[in-house]
């Protein structure tokens, strides 16, 4: 009993010691560097929106607009915005879309929610900051399509559908943006 005790502890603290070597920053980068190369494979194997392209390869943004608006109002902090939006996995899998029919088409359909734009304020505790990233680089009016690694997502936490270091995309129309009382 005594000799398994004795084991038992040396188990414990050989498991802590691999454990405090693992360096979490190392952890996230890479993480970081499989969605890149997901994203990366993603977007070489689909068709996107190319009316305009934005990127940002060190963070593994990317942003495709399919419908432009030079003259469109620009979101700046404490605007209100209206955004319909389709979430994706990188299986194209649809996880949530603020509009009925894309629920219903996608078997995600839940009579108790009201499908509507989301509306909300950017830069004010939204949780998804690829999300808000990306209606910030957008005008009203425009329409875009955003993928972006887990880190700008959900991290590492599973979200219902969404598996843990999921990279994301979401297709997204800015339909209205409300100035704010300083704007």
């Amino acid at each position: 009993m005594k000799y398994r005790l004795i084991l038992f502890a040396a188990l414990i603290l050989s498991a802590a010691s691999v454990v405090s070597c693992v360096d979490p920053d190392q952890s996230q980068e890479i993480i970081l560097n499989q969605n890149k190369a997901e994203i990366e494979t993603y977007i070489a194997d689909n068709t996107l929106p190319s009316a305009k392209e934005y990127s940002e390869e060190v963070e593994g943004f990317y942003m495709f607009w399919e419908v432009v608006n030079d003259g469109g109002k620009s979101v700046v902090l404490g605007d209100t915005v209206s955004v319909d939006y389709v979430g994706k996995l990188l299986t194209n899998a649809v996880f949530d879309t603020s509009i009925e029919q894309v629920a219903k088409d996608n078997n995600i359909y839940k009579s108790a929610r009201t499908y509507a734009p989301l509306k909300f304020r950017p830069g004010y505790n939204f949780a998804i900051v690829g999300f808000e990233f990306a209606i910030s680089l957008m005008k009203e009016g425009e329409k875009a399509t955003a993928i972006f690694p887990s880190r700008l997502g959900y991290g590492s936490q599973p979200n219902g559908d969404i598996p843990g270091n999921s990279p994301l995309i979401f297709e997204i129309d800015l339909q209205k943006v409300d100035k704010g009382p300083q704007n």
